[in-house]
């Protein structure tokens, strides 16, 4: 087991100061034979019996799931009545990448409980697929909330206002029954108290806690019984892994390599995955980029014993000069030791 610690004793303390605190070198950029960047980060494993089996930084330290908490939000509705399997519960836990098939199944969804796309709360925007998006707006479509990334959980939780005969126009305030029922679960899974509160991206209520609760609330979807709504969020995720994210995504990448596990990328360097046989985990990059987020969760992964021919694929990040690989994001500090080790 590795654990880093990291002490502070000054009464007060600027942001770079706490973020050096919290978090620790986990990657560096090379661009041929020059160190260019360096990314912060903290990062939670757990072994099968749920032990913690990896620590990098401040792990209990509250910070934003961002979507990563999707799979949670999709229990408390799935608990409420969300009337979905298959790939639409998995499009409900998704960041999706707005290809043709994820938007025909958002419209599924609203359809299913007599909505329309006016109905969604999601902020305007283009498809989070660089190919989507050229594709939209070649045929002449600007911003849309269908196809925000996001929108397959507002469809999701307008659907489930629908079958409660709760009301719709203000389903995203944290007054909701829905969403208390969402803070409600969340505290179940993670055992935790939620320890923020604000707004992501889509409007949606965020609700904050640690990177070790993540991992326990992963753990608790990706080992659940047969027969029970966690189960039924987890079967539908791993069996619809591009409906989660889309061609070409880590998150649907590494669900493919793992059969049984349970994944979910997030913003601002978020990622969580959790295996059926208990073994997770979390991450966070401190500066928000997504680039080193591949390359630290296949190498936490190694160092609980994971293993996947993918693998190699999926941690492999180049940095282009031209076009062309000229050099690649590497693992530093202490992560880099333990990698070294498995």
């Amino acid at each position: 087991m590795l654990i880093c610690v990291f002490h502070h004793s000054g009464s007060t303390e600027t942001a770079k100061e706490r973020t050096k605190r919290v978090h620790e070198v986990v990657a560096e950029v090379w661009r041929g034979e020059l160190a260019e960047s360096v990314h912060r980060g903290t990062v939670v494993g757990l072994d099968a019996d749920g032990a913690t089996a990896l620590t990098v930084g401040t792990p209990d330290a509250v910070m934003f799931p961002r979507s990563s908490n999707k799979p949670l939000q999709a229990l408390a509705m799935v608990r409420a009545g969300l009337d979905l399997d298959g790939e639409l519960l998995a499009l409900a836990c998704a960041s999706h990448s707005g290809e043709e098939f994820h938007l025909a199944g958002v419209r599924e969804i609203l359809s299913r409980g007599g909505l329309t796309e006016a109905d969604l709360q999601t902020p305007p925007d283009l498809p989070l697929s660089e190919d989507a998006s050229r594709a939209k707006l070649a045929a002449g479509f600007g911003p849309e909330p269908v196809f925000m990334n996001c929108s397959g959980k507002h469809a999701a939780m307008l659907l489930t206002c629908v079958r409660n005969g709760w009301p719709t126009a203000n389903y995203r305030d944290p007054a909701h029954p829905l969403q208390q029922l969402i803070a409600t679960t969340i505290e179940e899974l993670t055992g935790e108290p939620i320890g923020a509160v604000s707004v992501d991206g889509c409007g949606a209520p965020l609700f904050g806690f640690s990177l070790r609760g993540l991992a326990t609330a992963f753990r608790a979807l990706a080992m659940a019984k047969q027969d029970t709504e966690e189960r039924r969020v987890a079967d539908a995720m791993n069996a619809f892994p591009q409906f989660v994210g889309g061609t070409g995504r880590d998150v649907t990448e590494l669900m493919r390599a793992l059969p049984g596990s349970v994944c979910k990328d997030g913003a601002e360097g978020v990622h969580a995955i959790a295996l059926a046989d208990g073994r997770a985990v979390t991450l966070k990059i401190a500066d928000g980029s997504s680039r080193a987020r591949p390359v630290v969760m296949v190498a936490a992964l190694r160092a609980l014993g994971v293993s996947s021919p993918a693998l190699d694929r999926i941690g492999a990040v180049a940095v282009l000069g031209h076009g062309e690989p000229v050099g690649s994001i590497r693992l530093a500090g202490a992560l880099a030791q333990v990698a070294g080790r498995s």
